[in-house]
């Protein structure tokens, strides 16, 4: 697991921001930090506690998002004093037929990653092409083989749990067109586990937004 200091000004306020998978920080530098810092983490090829120190914010946020959802949660004894976790198009429970992406479509992109990540992968992210071009202006740099791996990585991590969710998120964010982990299952799961909202987007809804405080605004509404 890596990480990457987005802003890092000693401001009071510190947003600590789980990707998915596949994904860096270059694809997020778009969005504006304001008063924050924000803290990137990404790459699951291990998943481990994060060596940094937070003590010093007064106001802490976690957003995830994707397989980031289910990272954060694993590690989530981590962030009990943060002021607000905030579930962005995941779930806890990644690969499920009915609270995840469904076990066969999982299985198949496992089993074809590198084709995948050479093809229509990132194309199925973005609802509409315009987005998919912005994405290429600014696209992840990681090498193929990295991000192969890393979803094997996160597989075998998945198996390992025993799921039975503990209250944790308190705000879930869903996509209407998210082609990655269908809407409804999405649904199924944060009913009567946290209050959600749809937004009108794909499974990248991130340029709906022009800064983070923005997205935690939109949890907030």
């Amino acid at each position: 697991m890596l990480y990457h200091w987005i802003n890092r000004q000693n401001n009071s306020k510190l947003i600590v921001f789980f990707s998915g998978w596949s994904f860096d920080f270059y694809p997020f530098e778009f969005l504006d930090c304001q008063n924050s810092d924000v803290l990137f983490v990404y790459d699951y090829n291990s998943i481990s506690d994060l060596q940094i120190t937070m003590e010093n914010y007064s106001e802490k946020i976690l957003i995830t998002w994707s397989m980031g959802v289910f990272a954060g949660y694993i590690l989530r004894d981590s962030f009990v004093d943060f002021d607000k976790k905030i579930a962005i198009n995941g779930t806890p429970c990644p690969v499920s037929d009915n609270w995840g992406i469904p076990v066969k479509p999982f299985l198949l992109t496992l089993r074809h990653a590198k084709t995948g990540l050479e093809g229509k992968f990132y194309q199925n992210i973005f609802d509409k092409q315009e987005e998919f071009e912005r994405y290429l202006k600014n696209p992840i740099l990681r090498s193929i083989e990295n991000r192969e791996s890393e979803l094997k990585s996160l597989y075998s991590r998945i198996k390992e749990e025993q799921f039975e969710y503990e209250k944790f998120y308190d705000f879930a964010l869903i996509s209407s067109n998210d082609k990655i982990i269908p809407t409804k299952n999405q649904i199924n799961f944060w009913q009567n586990r946290a209050s959600f909202k749809i937004l009108e987007s794909g499974h990248f809804p991130f340029y709906n937004f022009k800064s983070w405080a923005e997205i935690l605004e939109f949890s907030e509404k």
